[in-house]
């Protein structure tokens, strides 16, 4: 099966991608833990010019995120899965639509194009979006803001209600949980769905 968490940097997604793939492995199966942008050489390189860079347009942010994606679907998730392995991803596509699409106005349905010849069909099975408001989200973040994180308080708040409407978009797929709940009750939470899936 296929996993990924989602939701604002100090959410806590991170966190629960971990604490999934350790419960996974727990119980004997074969798991790949990655995340997005990363992942392969190409996607880390992309992660570092995105993340540590300056100043990038929407549309070229967008595009490189894709680029990446669609290395990390090539490289590790379709191979993984064609395996039998569980793929656990912190972040796939819904962070573009959320961050490009609808906090940076470039559209969803525009963001979801771009997208599609990166992941072809495969979206996952389940994602997980931790919501947590976007005042507790930076003050958990602590480490040295990245380029995205710089942009302050207002497009943290646009993101998360575009989160918010892509869970509303997606209900079938896209599970809201509280993150402000502590982590051994999330993942327990985590847990109990994703044995539902399997």
């Amino acid at each position: 099966m296929f996993v990924t968490f989602e939701g604002l940097d100090g959410s806590g997604k991170s966190t629960q991608a971990e604490l999934l793939a350790g419960e996974l492995r727990g119980r004997g199966r074969d798991v790949v833990l990655t995340r997005e942008p990363g992942g392969t050489e190409l996607g880390e390189r992309v992660r570092e010019l995105l993340l540590a860079g300056g100043d990038v347009s929407p549309w070229a942010e967008a595009a490189l995120f894709a680029a990446a994606r669609a290395e990390l679907v090539e490289r590790v998730i379709r191979p993984a899965l064609g395996r039998g392995a569980d793929v656990v991803c912190d972040r796939y596509v819904d962070s573009s639509l959320a961050y490009q699409g609808i906090a940076r106005g470039l559209g969803v349905e525009r963001v979801l194009e771009l997208n599609r010849p990166a992941i072809g069909d495969l979206l996952p099975d389940r994602t997980f979006l931790l919501l947590v408001d976007a005042e507790l989200a930076g003050e958990r973040s602590g480490e040295e803001p990245d380029r995205i994180e710089r942009e302050g308080a207002d497009f943290r708040g646009r993101v998360e209600a575009a989160y918010e409407e892509l869970a509303r978009t997606f209900a079938d797929r896209i599970v809201a949980v509280d993150g402000s709940l502590p982590r051994e009750e999330i993942a327990a939470r985590v847990a109990e769905q994703v044995r539902q899936l399997s």
